[in-house]
């Protein structure tokens, strides 16, 4: 499933074709996908301009002049392809082929600036939702969501106000959508590395008995911050069915420094350690026993 840098950088992929412009005509060509399309989908587009599109998490979230919101989630294999005069615009090197993708080509969105933005998703686990503005943070997608990850709402007293007094491991308790939102294995694993805290460890090990935040829990809140804007810089993982919204792959897979690189080397300088994995809720978690304690 695409991370948050990756939703990121399909946000920003599609802005420059959406923002501004308005929807002349919307193709929804099933019922469905996840779950069932809003009543009269195309019908409530049509004709409304997209005046802003920003990120909640992993969701994407285009304002609309109506004051409705139109929430896009990629779900598993979902992606966006922008068209220009029929052509798709594709300026990167690297290509992710999807095979017969027009089978699986579900929305298209015909805009006024000639753009076209197409929604293909193989496995139909993604989904689109229309919510009024006003009960944007209230909705059923948000209403439990915690904070966000990037910006200054992620801090040392932050985590030691959401962890405190928890026996939680600390990788479970990072990835809980309820405490932080957006975070997701790969990066979870990476932050965890260079912050060089074990993913076993009780969240409440980054609080002090007077409930202050400990210093690695200031590291930790620098370095996720860190990790997801490298990662967003370099486009994304792109693992499996994700690719950005030109086609092209990511390059932060080049710099994972122990996500799925078990039986490694630890690239620590000094480090003997070797890369080991385990499984924490159903999910692989990769680490260095030696750096992570």
């Amino acid at each position: 499933m695409p991370e948050l840098p990756e939703v990121e950088t399909v946000r920003r992929g599609l802005e420059p074709a959406m923002v501004g412009a308005r929807f002349t005509k919307v193709t929804q060509r099933r019922p469905d996908l996840r779950f069932p399309f809003p009543e009269r989908f195309a019908e409530r587009l049509e004709g409304q301009e997209v005046t802003a599109l920003g990120r909640r998490a992993k969701y994407l979230l285009a304002d609309l002049s109506s004051g409705e919101v139109l929430v896009m989630h990629l779900g598993m294999s979902g992606r966006f392809l922008v068209s220009e005069g029929g052509q798709e615009v594709r300026p990167g090197a690297f290509h992710h082929e999807h095979g017969a993708a027009g089978a699986h080509d579900h929305v298209v969105f015909s805009l006024s600036n000639g753009a076209t933005v197409t929604y293909n998703d193989a496995r139909r686990f993604g989904f689109m939702d229309l919510v009024t503005r006003a009960e944007i943070e209230t909705c059923r997608h948000f209403k439990t969501m915690g904070i966000e990850p990037l910006g200054n709402a992620l801090s040392g007293e932050t985590i030691a106000q959401l962890f405190a007094g928890r026996r939680t491991p600390l990788k479970a308790a990072l990835l809980d959508q309820r405490l932080i939102a957006g975070l997701g294995n790969i990066y979870v694993c990476e932050a965890l590395f260079r912050t060089g805290l074990h993913p076993e460890a009780p969240a409440g090990s980054l609080v002090s008995p007077k409930g202050r935040p400990t210093a690695k829990a200031h590291r930790l809140a620098e370095v996720i911050r860190d990790v997801l804007n490298e990662a967003v810089a370099a486009g994304g993982s792109t693992l499996r069915d994700h690719a950005r919204v030109d086609g092209t792959l990511g390059y932060f897979q080049h710099a994972f420094q122990v996500y799925d690189r078990e039986g490694e080397p630890c690239v620590t300088p000094g480090c003997k350690g070797t890369v080991s994995r385990l499984v924490q809720g159903g999910r692989s978690t990769f680490y260095c026993p030696s750096c992570q304690r």
